[in-house]
Protein backbone atom coordinates (compact mmCIF):
# COMPACT_ATOMS: atom_id res chain seq x y z
CA UNK A 1 0.00 0.00 0.00
CA UNK A 2 0.93 3.66 -0.41
CA UNK A 3 3.83 2.88 -2.88
CA UNK A 4 6.18 5.86 -2.46
CA UNK A 5 5.66 9.08 -4.05
CA UNK A 6 -17.51 -18.94 8.55
CA UNK A 7 -16.86 -22.07 6.54
CA UNK A 8 -13.60 -22.36 4.50
CA UNK A 9 -14.30 -22.62 0.87
CA UNK A 10 -13.06 -24.90 -0.82
CA UNK A 11 -12.06 -25.60 -5.20
CA UNK A 12 -9.07 -23.06 -6.02
CA UNK A 13 -8.59 -22.85 -1.92
CA UNK A 14 -7.56 -26.48 -1.95
CA UNK A 15 -5.31 -25.88 -4.99
CA UNK A 16 -3.97 -22.73 -3.60
CA UNK A 17 -2.82 -24.36 -0.28
CA UNK A 18 -1.35 -27.29 -2.42
CA UNK A 19 0.44 -25.19 -4.45
CA UNK A 20 2.11 -23.07 -1.37
CA UNK A 21 3.04 -25.65 0.80
CA UNK A 22 4.92 -27.71 -2.16
CA UNK A 23 6.30 -24.99 -3.23
CA UNK A 24 7.83 -23.67 0.38
CA UNK A 25 11.87 -23.94 0.01
CA UNK A 26 12.97 -21.50 2.43
CA UNK A 27 15.65 -22.86 4.99
CA UNK A 28 14.55 -20.23 7.78
CA UNK A 29 11.85 -20.57 9.89
CA UNK A 30 8.69 -19.97 8.56
CA UNK A 31 5.23 -19.43 9.99
CA UNK A 32 2.46 -21.73 9.05
CA UNK A 33 -1.25 -22.96 9.62
CA UNK A 34 -0.19 -25.30 12.34
CA UNK A 35 2.43 -22.65 13.92
CA UNK A 36 0.25 -20.97 17.20
CA UNK A 37 -2.26 -18.34 16.39
CA UNK A 38 -0.95 -14.66 17.97
CA UNK A 39 -1.93 -14.27 21.18
CA UNK A 40 -3.60 -10.56 20.29
CA UNK A 41 -7.69 -11.53 20.45
CA UNK A 42 -9.48 -14.38 21.74
CA UNK A 43 -10.65 -16.60 18.74
CA UNK A 44 -14.46 -15.91 19.69
CA UNK A 45 -16.71 -14.85 17.52
CA UNK A 46 -17.10 -16.13 13.29
CA UNK A 47 -15.47 -12.37 12.20
CA UNK A 48 -12.66 -13.33 14.42
CA UNK A 49 -12.01 -16.54 13.03
CA UNK A 50 -12.89 -15.22 9.38
CA UNK A 51 -10.13 -12.75 9.74
CA UNK A 52 -7.56 -14.59 11.39
CA UNK A 53 -8.13 -17.67 8.47
CA UNK A 54 -7.41 -15.09 5.60
CA UNK A 55 -4.52 -13.35 7.32
CA UNK A 56 -2.96 -16.95 8.44
CA UNK A 57 -3.32 -17.88 4.64
CA UNK A 58 -2.17 -14.34 3.10
CA UNK A 59 0.87 -13.32 5.22
CA UNK A 60 2.30 -16.68 6.03
CA UNK A 61 5.66 -17.12 5.10
CA UNK A 62 5.25 -20.47 2.05
CA UNK A 63 3.43 -17.63 0.18
CA UNK A 64 6.51 -15.47 -0.12
CA UNK A 65 5.86 -11.76 0.73
CA UNK A 66 2.93 -12.22 -2.57
CA UNK A 67 5.63 -10.33 -4.75
CA UNK A 68 3.93 -8.37 -7.58
CA UNK A 69 2.98 -10.57 -10.66
CA UNK A 70 4.35 -13.41 -9.52
CA UNK A 71 3.24 -17.16 -8.77
CA UNK A 72 2.27 -16.11 -5.36
CA UNK A 73 0.44 -13.28 -6.05
CA UNK A 74 -1.21 -15.53 -8.65
CA UNK A 75 -2.03 -18.02 -5.67
CA UNK A 76 -3.63 -15.01 -3.28
CA UNK A 77 -5.83 -14.32 -6.40
CA UNK A 78 -6.86 -18.25 -6.58
CA UNK A 79 -7.59 -18.27 -2.57
CA UNK A 80 -9.64 -15.17 -2.97
CA UNK A 81 -11.51 -16.86 -6.27
CA UNK A 82 -12.52 -19.21 -4.16
CA UNK A 83 -14.14 -17.21 -1.26
CA UNK A 84 -16.19 -15.53 -3.80
CA UNK A 85 -16.96 -18.63 -5.87
CA UNK A 86 -18.20 -20.42 -2.50
CA UNK A 87 -20.64 -18.07 -1.57
CA UNK A 88 -22.74 -17.62 -4.53
CA UNK A 89 -21.30 -14.18 -6.23
CA UNK A 90 -21.31 -13.66 -9.69
CA UNK A 91 -17.95 -13.45 -11.55
CA UNK A 92 -16.36 -10.49 -12.38
CA UNK A 93 -13.17 -11.50 -14.38
CA UNK A 94 -12.54 -12.93 -17.85
CA UNK A 95 -14.37 -15.46 -19.27
CA UNK A 96 -16.93 -16.06 -16.72
CA UNK A 97 -14.53 -16.25 -14.10
CA UNK A 98 -13.63 -14.42 -11.16
CA UNK A 99 -10.01 -14.09 -12.32
CA UNK A 100 -8.75 -11.00 -14.62
CA UNK A 101 -5.30 -11.46 -16.01
CA UNK A 102 -3.37 -8.81 -17.65
CA UNK A 103 0.17 -8.58 -19.55
CA UNK A 104 2.43 -6.39 -18.11
CA UNK A 105 4.96 -4.10 -20.22
CA UNK A 106 7.47 -6.09 -22.10
CA UNK A 107 10.04 -4.80 -20.97
CA UNK A 108 9.29 -2.91 -18.25
CA UNK A 109 10.21 0.45 -17.42
CA UNK A 110 13.72 0.56 -17.21
CA UNK A 111 13.26 2.33 -14.19
CA UNK A 112 10.61 -0.23 -12.64
CA UNK A 113 14.01 -2.89 -13.36
CA UNK A 114 15.99 -0.94 -11.37
CA UNK A 115 13.16 -1.25 -8.82
CA UNK A 116 12.65 -4.92 -8.99
CA UNK A 117 16.61 -5.40 -9.03
CA UNK A 118 16.98 -5.82 -5.38
CA UNK A 119 13.95 -8.48 -5.12
CA UNK A 120 13.96 -11.93 -6.82
CA UNK A 121 14.64 -12.48 -9.72
CA UNK A 122 11.20 -13.97 -10.88
CA UNK A 123 9.81 -13.39 -14.04
CA UNK A 124 7.06 -10.56 -14.15
CA UNK A 125 5.01 -11.41 -17.25
CA UNK A 126 1.30 -11.00 -16.09
CA UNK A 127 -0.91 -9.94 -13.18
CA UNK A 128 -4.17 -10.94 -11.39
CA UNK A 129 -7.17 -9.87 -10.19
CA UNK A 130 -9.79 -11.26 -8.11
CA UNK A 131 -13.16 -9.73 -8.80
CA UNK A 132 -17.04 -11.05 -7.64
CA UNK A 133 -20.29 -8.70 -7.96
CA UNK A 134 -23.30 -9.00 -5.70
CA UNK A 135 -25.84 -7.93 -8.05
CA UNK A 136 -28.24 -5.49 -6.23
CA UNK A 137 -32.44 -5.67 -6.77
CA UNK A 138 -33.84 -2.19 -7.43
CA UNK A 139 -31.01 0.16 -8.25
CA UNK A 140 -28.71 -2.94 -9.73
CA UNK A 141 -27.34 -0.27 -12.12
CA UNK A 142 -25.46 1.87 -9.12
CA UNK A 143 -22.25 0.18 -7.92
CA UNK A 144 -20.61 0.46 -4.81
CA UNK A 145 -16.78 -0.73 -5.74
CA UNK A 146 -14.87 -2.38 -2.34
CA UNK A 147 -11.02 -3.00 -3.29
CA UNK A 148 -7.72 -3.65 -2.10
CA UNK A 149 -4.47 -5.17 -3.46
CA UNK A 150 -3.42 -8.57 -2.98
CA UNK A 151 0.47 -8.21 -4.02
CA UNK A 152 3.51 -7.35 -1.47
CA UNK A 153 7.27 -6.90 -2.29
CA UNK A 154 8.01 -11.13 -2.41
CA UNK A 155 11.67 -11.78 -1.43
CA UNK A 156 13.92 -8.91 -1.03
CA UNK A 157 17.15 -8.02 0.74
CA UNK A 158 17.80 -9.84 4.45
CA UNK A 159 16.98 -8.19 7.26
CA UNK A 160 18.03 -9.74 10.71
CA UNK A 161 17.74 -12.92 8.72
CA UNK A 162 14.69 -12.31 7.63
CA UNK A 163 14.21 -12.20 3.61
CA UNK A 164 10.12 -12.53 3.37
CA UNK A 165 8.51 -9.66 2.68
CA UNK A 166 4.71 -10.85 4.02
CA UNK A 167 2.97 -7.50 3.87
CA UNK A 168 0.76 -8.82 7.11
CA UNK A 169 -0.71 -4.91 7.12
CA UNK A 170 -0.08 -3.96 3.78
CA UNK A 171 -2.09 -5.14 2.56
CA UNK A 172 -3.51 -8.56 3.47
CA UNK A 173 -4.98 -7.02 5.96
CA UNK A 174 -7.27 -4.91 3.48
CA UNK A 175 -7.67 -7.87 1.44
CA UNK A 176 -9.07 -9.28 4.22
CA UNK A 177 -11.46 -6.88 5.23
CA UNK A 178 -12.73 -6.83 1.80
CA UNK A 179 -13.26 -10.58 1.91
CA UNK A 180 -14.55 -10.66 5.35
CA UNK A 181 -17.22 -7.69 4.53
CA UNK A 182 -18.15 -9.70 1.11
CA UNK A 183 -18.83 -12.76 3.83
CA UNK A 184 -21.35 -10.21 5.80
CA UNK A 185 -22.57 -8.29 2.70
CA UNK A 186 -23.96 -11.75 0.80
CA UNK A 187 -25.32 -13.13 4.39
CA UNK A 188 -28.03 -10.60 4.58
CA UNK A 189 -30.84 -9.09 2.54
CA UNK A 190 -29.74 -8.41 -0.65
CA UNK A 191 -29.06 -5.02 -1.42
CA UNK A 192 -30.81 -2.28 -3.74
CA UNK A 193 -27.20 -1.46 -5.24
CA UNK A 194 -25.18 -3.73 -6.80
CA UNK A 195 -21.76 -4.21 -4.68
CA UNK A 196 -18.17 -5.35 -6.85
CA UNK A 197 -15.68 -6.95 -4.42
CA UNK A 198 -12.12 -6.68 -6.43
CA UNK A 199 -8.82 -7.03 -4.94
CA UNK A 200 -5.99 -5.56 -7.15
CA UNK A 201 -2.88 -7.09 -8.46
CA UNK A 202 0.38 -5.38 -8.63
CA UNK A 203 0.20 -2.36 -6.71
CA UNK A 204 3.03 -2.00 -5.82
CA UNK A 205 5.08 -1.62 -8.92
CA UNK A 206 2.55 0.79 -10.56
CA UNK A 207 -0.68 -0.50 -9.99
CA UNK A 208 -0.90 -2.53 -12.94
CA UNK A 209 -4.18 -4.25 -11.60
CA UNK A 210 -6.26 -0.99 -11.20
CA UNK A 211 -5.28 -0.15 -14.75
CA UNK A 212 -6.47 -3.50 -16.19
CA UNK A 213 -9.67 -3.29 -14.16
CA UNK A 214 -10.03 0.33 -15.94
CA UNK A 215 -9.63 -0.99 -19.24
CA UNK A 216 -11.88 -4.24 -18.82
CA UNK A 217 -14.48 -3.07 -16.00
CA UNK A 218 -17.09 -5.59 -14.90
CA UNK A 219 -19.71 -2.64 -14.75
CA UNK A 220 -19.52 0.62 -16.66
CA UNK A 221 -17.65 3.14 -14.79
CA UNK A 222 -19.91 5.49 -14.66
CA UNK A 223 -21.82 3.42 -12.65
CA UNK A 224 -20.01 3.19 -9.60
CA UNK A 225 -21.80 5.38 -7.14
CA UNK A 226 -18.46 5.04 -4.60
CA UNK A 227 -15.03 3.29 -4.19
CA UNK A 228 -13.82 2.85 -0.95
CA UNK A 229 -10.26 0.83 -0.90
CA UNK A 230 -8.87 -0.87 2.60
CA UNK A 231 -5.24 -0.28 3.31
CA UNK A 232 -3.14 -0.93 6.32
CA UNK A 233 -6.02 -1.38 8.89
CA UNK A 234 -3.96 -3.87 10.59
CA UNK A 235 -2.78 -1.50 13.58
CA UNK A 236 -3.99 0.96 15.26
CA UNK A 237 -2.94 4.71 14.46
CA UNK A 238 -1.88 6.23 17.49
CA UNK A 239 -2.48 9.89 16.37
CA UNK A 240 -6.14 9.44 16.35
CA UNK A 241 -8.38 8.24 18.75
CA UNK A 242 -8.42 4.52 19.91
CA UNK A 243 -11.12 2.54 17.58
CA UNK A 244 -10.92 5.28 14.81
CA UNK A 245 -9.89 5.01 11.07
CA UNK A 246 -9.33 7.34 8.74
CA UNK A 247 -10.19 8.32 5.21
CA UNK A 248 -7.66 9.86 2.70
CA UNK A 249 -9.11 12.95 0.78
CA UNK A 250 -11.99 13.23 3.53
CA UNK A 251 -12.46 16.79 2.57
CA UNK A 252 -12.48 16.60 -1.16
CA UNK A 253 -16.10 14.79 -1.13
CA UNK A 254 -19.28 14.08 1.27
CA UNK A 255 -18.48 10.77 1.53
CA UNK A 256 -16.84 10.01 4.60
CA UNK A 257 -18.46 12.88 6.93
CA UNK A 258 -21.87 11.08 5.96
CA UNK A 259 -20.48 7.22 6.22
CA UNK A 260 -19.81 9.00 9.55
CA UNK A 261 -22.96 10.17 10.41
CA UNK A 262 -24.44 6.59 9.82
CA UNK A 263 -21.58 4.88 12.20
CA UNK A 264 -18.45 4.92 10.15
CA UNK A 265 -16.16 5.35 12.93
CA UNK A 266 -13.97 7.51 10.22
CA UNK A 267 -11.99 10.90 10.35
CA UNK A 268 -9.91 12.86 8.42
CA UNK A 269 -6.00 11.66 7.24
CA UNK A 270 -3.90 12.83 10.31
CA UNK A 271 -1.10 12.73 7.93
CA UNK A 272 -1.22 15.40 4.93
CA UNK A 273 1.89 15.96 4.53
CA UNK A 274 2.39 11.82 2.75
CA UNK A 275 -0.76 12.29 0.15
CA UNK A 276 -1.50 9.12 0.87
CA UNK A 277 -4.66 9.50 -1.27
CA UNK A 278 -2.75 9.70 -4.58
CA UNK A 279 -0.19 6.69 -2.90
CA UNK A 280 -3.00 3.79 -3.56
CA UNK A 281 -5.59 2.47 -6.13
CA UNK A 282 -8.13 4.65 -5.45
CA UNK A 283 -6.29 7.39 -7.16
CA UNK A 284 -6.65 5.93 -10.94
CA UNK A 285 -10.51 5.65 -10.49
CA UNK A 286 -10.61 9.23 -9.08
CA UNK A 287 -8.63 10.36 -12.09
CA UNK A 288 -11.84 9.30 -13.89
CA UNK A 289 -14.22 10.79 -11.80
CA UNK A 290 -15.37 8.46 -9.36
CA UNK A 291 -15.61 8.81 -5.99
CA UNK A 292 -12.92 6.78 -4.51
CA UNK A 293 -11.12 6.59 -1.16
CA UNK A 294 -8.55 5.00 0.62
CA UNK A 295 -10.07 3.46 4.27
CA UNK A 296 -6.65 3.18 6.70
CA UNK A 297 -5.15 3.32 10.23
CA UNK A 298 -1.72 3.63 9.09
CA UNK A 299 0.39 4.93 11.71
CA UNK A 300 3.61 5.20 9.75
CA UNK A 301 5.04 2.42 11.68
CA UNK A 302 8.91 1.01 11.18
CA UNK A 303 7.63 -2.01 9.41
CA UNK A 304 6.37 -0.44 6.15
CA UNK A 305 7.61 -2.43 2.97
CA UNK A 306 10.22 -4.05 5.82
CA UNK A 307 10.38 -8.54 6.46
CA UNK A 308 8.63 -7.29 10.13
CA UNK A 309 5.55 -6.75 8.56
CA UNK A 310 4.13 -10.12 9.64
CA UNK A 311 1.13 -11.75 11.71
CA UNK A 312 3.10 -11.38 14.83
CA UNK A 313 2.18 -7.67 14.90
CA UNK A 314 -1.13 -7.40 13.38
CA UNK A 315 -3.82 -6.25 16.51
CA UNK A 316 -6.60 -8.60 15.64
CA UNK A 317 -8.78 -6.81 17.86
CA UNK A 318 -8.23 -3.62 16.28
CA UNK A 319 -8.88 -5.34 12.95
CA UNK A 320 -11.85 -6.55 13.80
CA UNK A 321 -13.57 -3.75 15.53
CA UNK A 322 -12.49 -1.64 11.75
CA UNK A 323 -14.22 -4.55 9.41
CA UNK A 324 -17.19 -4.89 11.78
CA UNK A 325 -17.43 -0.87 12.27
CA UNK A 326 -17.49 -0.64 8.42
CA UNK A 327 -20.17 -3.63 7.61
CA UNK A 328 -23.24 -1.29 8.07
CA UNK A 329 -22.38 2.13 6.86
CA UNK A 330 -21.77 0.42 3.60
CA UNK A 331 -24.79 -1.64 3.76
CA UNK A 332 -26.37 1.52 4.56
CA UNK A 333 -24.40 2.76 1.07
CA UNK A 334 -25.85 0.10 -0.70
CA UNK A 335 -29.46 0.58 0.10
CA UNK A 336 -30.00 4.31 -0.24
CA UNK A 337 -30.42 6.48 -3.16
CA UNK A 338 -27.96 8.94 -2.16
CA UNK A 339 -24.76 9.86 -4.13
CA UNK A 340 -21.57 11.29 -2.83
CA UNK A 341 -20.04 14.42 -4.93
CA UNK A 342 -17.15 15.90 -5.06
CA UNK A 343 -16.54 19.27 -3.58
CA UNK A 344 -15.77 21.82 -5.22
CA UNK A 345 -12.34 22.12 -6.85
CA UNK A 346 -11.21 19.18 -4.66
CA UNK A 347 -11.80 16.53 -8.10
CA UNK A 348 -8.37 15.59 -9.02
CA UNK A 349 -7.01 16.16 -12.43
CA UNK A 350 -8.38 13.01 -15.30
CA UNK A 351 -5.58 11.30 -17.26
Amino acid sequence: MFTPIVARPRGFAALACALIFAGASHAQAVHTFDAPAPKTASASSSLDREVRADMDFLADDALDGRGSATRDEHIAALFAASQFQSLGLEPGGDNGTFLQKTPLPNPLPERLQQYLAKFENTPRKETWNAIATLRGTSEANEVVLLTAHLDHLGIGPAINGDSIYNGADDDASGATAVLTLAHILTAGKRPKRTIVFALFGSEEIGGYGNRAFLDHPPVPLASIVANLEFEMIGRPDPTVREGTLWLTGYDRTNLGPELAKHGANLVDDPHPAQHFFRRSDNYALARQGIIAQTVSSFGLHKDYHQPGDELRSIDFDHMDRAIESMAGPIRWLANTSWKPQWNPGKQPASN
